[in-house]
């Protein structure tokens, strides 16, 4: 999605966000779309009351359906000696460029 997101604005889109749009559930589906920032941001969007069961405690097979292949799969950092072996930031100082900067 950020890789989308500097494609749009090199083309030029302002005020908008990169979308994750689902073409089908099986086979699972997707492209990349686009929504406009007034629309979204800010914004609460509901789960459908269809995606809950009737007595309030579990989701419908719909809801299944829909949340399966976001949550499908395991994705585990790789492991040194017993402990997750995670990557090192440098931190290193870069050059300033900009003498002020003024809102």
């Amino acid at each position: 999605m950020g890789k989308a997101a500097v494609e749009y604005a090199i083309a030029g889109h302002n005020s908008v966000m990169p979308t994750i749009e689902r073409l089908s559930d099986k086979p699972y589906s997707w492209k990349v779309g686009m929504a406009e920032l007034s629309k979204v941001a800010n914004v609460e969007k509901m789960m459908p009351a269809d995606f809950i069961t009737d007595d309030g405690f579990g989701i419908t097979e719909r809801c299944r359906t829909y949340l399966s292949p976001l949550i499908e799969g395991e994705d585990y950092p790789p492991y040194k000696n017993g402990l997750p072996n995670y990557v090192r930031l440098e931190n290193k100082a870069v050059i300033k460029k900009l003498e002020e900067f003024k809102l």
